[in-house]
């Protein structure tokens, strides 16, 4: 009887202890975040595209504010402009006609809240995928099943790569960029695993043409959502700035990208 009292007071006094905690944290100032990944599918016009503006929030808060009532545009170096128009009150603007052009020059325009926001970026090519190869032994316990999306880098030409692997399995895309300063003209891949891939299931493999500063971007940015990250010499947690400035106040800038890349796309099915 005495041990029998003795645990229900210890297992008294554990719930008893438990506490909801709540983190009051910092709030920083609300900034206008610039979503503009403009992608020009190998085999296709190009002409519909899409920009989506929204703002920051709190970090508990799982609630995205588009930002509406925007003026954006983008013009290329011809003197063509290309306007986008806002699908209802999301905060998604899009264009019909615009007119990809391999290694044109553009210039984003993005007029929000009495403030101009400028961006301007080259659209980057990119190879086709060769083919994907797939293994049935990765992992730390050699049962995940590895793709590997070969491709043949172009000799003599600073070229870099960001790919995407979409399944259902995941939200969340995996994400992964390349250079190939140690690979140039040579044919190397792009890597995805995940441990409850199945036969029969789709995974749609993307590769884009970037620059190098979106590839810098992106590198760091990957870097710090790393679950492997944390070591002594790896990036360290910091504001990541794009290439979208504050042309009104410098001070308030934005959050985001200006992006143009021609995209390779391949759906493989798992064997």
């Amino acid at each position: 009887m005495k041990k029998i009292a003795i645990i229900l007071f210890l297992a008294f006094t554990t719930y008893s202890c438990e506490d909801v905690i709540e983190v009051d944290l910092n709030e920083g100032q609300q900034r206008l975040v610039i979503d503009a990944s403009i992608n020009w599918f190998k085999n296709t016009s190009g002409n519909e595209q899409s920009i989506k503006l929204s703002l920051t929030a709190p970090f508990f808060n799982e609630d995205i504010e588009p930002a509406n009532n925007a003026i954006v545009s983008i013009s290329d170096i011809d003197g063509n402009t290309f306007n986008f128009l806002e699908d209802g009150s999301s905060g998604i603007y899009r264009n019909s006609n615009f007119i990809p052009v391999v290694d044109g020059i553009y210039t984003l325009s993005v007029s929000y809240n009495n403030e101009l926001f400028t961006a301007t970026e080259t659209l980057k090519s990119v190879v086709p995928i060769d083919f994907i190869e797939q293994r049935d032994d990765g992992g730390f316990l050699g049962e995940d099943i590895e793709l590997k999306a070969f491709y043949t880098d172009p000799a003599n030409i600073d070229n870099y790569y960001f790919f995407e692997f979409l399944s259902d399995i995941a939200q969340i895309p995996t994400l992964e960029v390349y250079e190939d300063r140690f690979t140039d003209g040579n044919q190397i891949f792009g890597f995805y695993t995940e441990e409850d891939l199945e036969p029969g299931m789709d995974v749609t493999v993307r590769n884009y043409g970037i620059s190098e500063r979106f590839y810098n971007f992106m590198f760091t940015l990957l870097q710090q959502g790393s679950e492997e990250g944390g070591g002594p010499f790896e990036t360290q947690p910091a504001t990541v700035r794009g290439n979208c400035l504050n042309q009104t106040n410098v001070e308030n800038f934005p959050f985001g990208y200006f992006r143009l890349s021609e995209v390779d796309e391949v759906i493989y099915t798992i064997q």
